[in-house]
C-alpha cells in the first residue's frame, strides 16, 4: 500500500482536482516533493537525530501525513484573510515538520522556518534548495528573535507544553487577528494544558478551540489547537 498516495487522497480529497481554486498543489507533484523531502529526512537522520521512526512508512504516517492533517482547515484560515499573500511561521521546526510538507502543499503561501539549532538549520536550508521551494524560508534565530506582527498563522508541532510567556512571544508573532495552530494530541491532555492558561486568555482577549485533524491511517487521536486574539487586547 502506498500510505502516502493514499493518505493525500484522503486529506485533500476533491480539492486537488481544482487547484486554481484550492491553492493546492496537485497530486502527483506534491507527493513527488513529498518523497524527495522524506528522502532527505532519511539521509541526514541518522547524524541529526532529526525524527524517531522505525521505517518509511511509520515516518509518512506519523509525520508527514500528521503534518497535512488540518490543511483544510489551515487553508480555510488563510482564505479568510484576503488582499494579502498569506504567511506562515512554523516555530521550532526542527525537520521542517509541519512547514516543509505545508509549503510543498501550498505554493501560493509563504512560510517561514523558524529554528535555533545550527545543525537542524543548515538540514532545512539544504532542503529548501534540493526542493526547489521558492516560498519557503529559513531563519537560524530563536523563537524570541522573529519578527514581529509578521504571521497569518503561527504553527508547531512536538513544542513544549504551552505557557504564558511562550504565548506572549507567539502573540508577538502574529499579525492582528492571526491565529496559533498547536499539533496537538487528545483533547483530554489540551484541556488540561489549556486550564491553567484561562486568566491570562482572558486578559489578552484570546479563546481557543480544538479541532479534530484524523491522520490516514492513524489510530492516535489528533487535533489542531486554534489560539485567537481579538484586535483589541484587554491588557
Amino acid at each position: 500500500m502506498n500510505s502516502l498516495k493514499n493518505g493525500l487522497q484522503q486529506l485533500f480529497g476533491p480539492a486537488l482536482s481544482k487547484t486554481p481554486a484550492a491553492g493546492l498543489r496537485d497530486t502527483d507533484q506534491t507527493e513527488a516533493l513529498l518523497n524527495r523531502f522524506s528522502d532527505e529526512i532519511e539521509l541526514f537522520n541518522p547524524a541529526y537525530g532529526l525524527v524517531s521512526v522505525k521505517d518509511r512508512n511509520e515516518l509518512v504516517v506519523k509525520h508527514i501525513l500528521d503534518s497535512l492533517a488540518p490543511i483544510i482547515t489551515i487553508k480555510q484560515l488563510l482564505n479568510a484573510r484576503v488582499n494579502q499573500t498569506p504567511h506562515i511561521v512554523d516555530v521550532g521546526s526542527g525537520a521542517g515538520l509541519p512547514g516543509i510538507p505545508l509549503a510543498i502543499a501550498m505554493p501560493g503561501v509563504s512560510v517561514n522556518l523558524i529554528e535555533r539549532m545550527g545543525r537542524r538549520a543548515g538540514f532545512l536550508r539544504n532542503t529548501q534548495a534540493v526542493l526547489a521551494l521558492s516560498n519557503l524560508e529559513v531563519f537560524e534565530i530563536e523563537m524570541e528573535k522573529a519578527q514581529p506582527a509578521i504571521a497569518d498563522i503561527v504553527c508547531f508541532r512536538a513544542f513544549q507544553p504551552l505557557t504564558e510567556e511562550i504565548l506572549k512571544h507567539l502573540f508577538r508573532i502574529l499579525k492582528k487577528d492571526a491565529c496559533i495552530a498547536a499539533y496537538k494530541g487528545r483533547l483530554h491532555s489540551i484541556n488540561a494544558e489549556m486550564l491553567p492558561l484561562s486568566s491570562f486568555l482572558e486578559r489578552q482577549n484570546a479563546e481557543w478551540e480544538a479541532v479534530p485533524c484524523p491522520v490516514p491511517f492513524l489510530d492516535d487521536e489528533r487535533n489542531l489547537l486554534l489560539i485567537r486574539r481579538a484586535a483589541v487586547s484587554a491588557v
